[in-house]
């Protein structure tokens, strides 16, 4: 393996790393979010289609809740 993926490699994994280690849900979701996203470059530069649909399909799920809780708290800020 080339460094270069190494280094991409070892990135994602600290920043996954650090994002379960933070205080609340959205901040989880977006380092997460953003880890599994150089994780799908990862993947593809050492071509590893699993790592690469794995993280693909967490990156649309933390998405997807992260737009609910913006959702949420839109709802809580309008209503008041």
């Amino acid at each position: 393996m080339n460094d270069f993926a190494d280094i991409v490699g070892y990135v994602a994994l600290a920043l996954n790393l650090y994002s379960m280690s933070v205080i609340g849900e959205k901040r989880l979701r977006s380092l997460s979010l953003f880890a599994n996203g150089i994780y799908v470059f990862y993947g593809i530069v050492i071509q590893a289609m699993p790592i690469v649909l794995g993280c693909t399909v967490a990156v649309f799920l933390h998405a997807y809740r992260l737009y609910q809780i913006k959702i949420k708290t839109y709802d809580k800020d309008s209503i008041g």
